[in-house]
């Protein structure tokens, strides 16, 4: 019986827009680049990016013998935007947090597995250890990694949350594609305001607008605030202009709609709100995250 399919089927039925899985093993093709990228500093104040850098690399080191990486993309493309004069969030926001969304339906895959393939142990991750998401999901075929640094989806976009089901029982396992997919094309690199794209898959954190609106701590570097393009939280500037995502459709995931009332709030009424005006709002958004104060600190840059 081809269980491999038997996942990806229910996965599919779950509501995840693809699936994929690879050989849980040591990633040597990618470990010399972020060490290097690392001791360059490109992760900015993202310090804990510099912790547990064997067990980022070697997905055997999260689950006890472990065998397989089961990868999932769920679609987060809107079909309505916000308007250009409201202060920008990024579209991966716009909607409730997606944390629990993924957790949840890979808590249900994992079980499925273990009631209908095989006894088996695993772990779900969505962003809660350091695990090599795109790499993984590269690794799998369901995609490649533009040089913007975002996983591709061909013929489907860029704009996907992936989640993780590191198990350890062996499954068929499928083949990268090719990762050539950009050819020439340099338009996230010349439409990033900040210049965050040094040169082709190297990302500079400290330059980027989602880094600089979201998870840094700091105020915002007086040389690109200038450049942050009305952006309160996060930026899809190097997504919004990949020819890849002018085949992304919109999700039709209703745990994911977006909230009218947070996309349609003006910079004076962001201004204007208290922290209890706050906490009712964003009860399920990523925007909690970020606190009132951090929000205030970006539209402070934004009006000036």
């Amino acid at each position: 019986m081809d269980y491999s399919s038997m996942i990806k089927a229910e996965a599919a039925r779950l509501g995840f827009d693809a699936c994929g899985i690879a050989k849980a093993d040591f990633a040597e093709d990618h470990a010399a680049y972020l060490q290097t990228w690392l001791e360059k500093g490109m992760q900015a104040g993202m310090n804990y990016m510099n912790n547990h850098f064997e067990k980022r690399c070697n997905p055997t080191l999260l689950v006890e013998n472990a065998q397989s990486v089961i990868v999932v993309a769920l679609n987060y493309y809107p079909e309505k935007k916000q308007s250009e004069e409201l202060p920008q969030i990024a579209y991966f926001a716009y909607g409730n947090d997606y944390h629990p969304i993924i957790n949840g339906k890979l808590q249900q895959l994992l079980t499925f597995i273990q009631e209908n393939v095989a006894p088996t142990t695993g772990r779900c991750f969505t962003d809660s250890a350091p695990v090599l998401e795109r790499y993984w999901a590269a690794r799998t075929g369901i995609g490649f990694i533009g040089k913007n640094n975002e996983l591709i989806i061909p013929n489907k976009g860029s704009y996907f949350f992936l989640g993780e089901l590191i198990i350890d029982l062996p499954l068929s396992y499928d083949t990268p594609i090719d990762m050539n997919h950009c050819g020439r094309c340099t338009k996230c690199l010349d439409a990033c305001p900040t210049k965050a794209l040094e040169k082709p898959f190297w990302l500079n954190a400290g330059k980027c607008i989602s880094y600089l609106t979201i998870e840094n701590k700091e105020e915002i570097n007086k040389k690109y605030a200038p450049l942050l393009n009305n952006r309160l939280f996060g930026c899809d500037i190097c997504r919004q202009v990949c020819p890849w995502n002018l085949f992304a459709e919109p999700y039709t995931n209703d745990e994911l709609l977006p909230d009218i009332d947070i996309l349609n709030k003006t910079r004076q009424q962001w201004i204007d709100m208290t922290e209890d005006e706050f906490s009712v709002l964003t009860k399920n958004s990523p925007l909690r995250r970020m606190g009132l104060k951090g929000l205030k600190r970006n539209l402070k840059v934004l009006c000036n």
